[in-house]
């Protein structure tokens, strides 16, 4: 479990190597990828012979220009093939989310007149103002006026609720 630590002039040591194997490699890519690049324009792009007349150099500027407008014609293409993948994706991603359970905070209510929101909702097109009480129908309540004899003087039915007859007329009215 004891591990010994490495002395200063090793590490540096070992990080000049690692150095100096990382820049061979990188030497080694660039000059991979200048390879590549000129196969790539020996395979696809025909020699340019410029010996010839006048008319033979215009033809060969309309066929350059035709390959030139095929070639925009596919990078247009692709350019929206991969526009609307990445829209594709993005309605994806949304909906992994929704699935997955995340849930919008609910909003908070908000008091407002109905003048406030038709402001915030018209802007400075709204100019009337709205009194929603002003259309309300004035109703008056009624009182009910308790019968008195139902709640009447409590002596009275002493006399009727006692004994075994008074409780049973209590329970057979009630």
């Amino acid at each position: 479990m004891s591990e010994k630590k490495m002395s200063s002039s090793r590490k540096h040591h070992l990080k000049s190597l690692m150095l100096q194997i990382a820049k061979s490699l990188i030497e080694a890519e660039a000059v991979e990828a200048i390879e590549e690049k000129k196969r790539y324009i020996s395979e696809n792009c025909s020699r340019l012979s410029l010996a010839g007349s006048l008319a033979d150099l215009q033809e060969l500027c309309k066929t350059i220009h035709h390959q030139i407008d095929k070639v925009d014609e596919e990078r247009y293409d692709l350019t929206i093939k991969v526009g609307k993948f990445d829209k594709e994706i993005e309605d994806l991603k949304i909906k992994v989310i929704e699935l997955q359970g995340m849930k919008k905070p609910a909003l908070k209510k908000v008091r407002m007149s109905a003048d406030a929101m038709l402001s915030a909702l018209l802007g400075t097109k709204h100019k009337v103002t709205m009194d929603l009480r002003a259309n309300l129908k004035q109703v008056k309540k009624e009182v009910k006026e308790e019968e008195k004899d139902t709640v009447g003087d409590w002596r009275k039915n002493i006399d009727d609720k006692s004994g075994m007859d008074g409780r049973k007329k209590m329970f057979e009215t009630a």
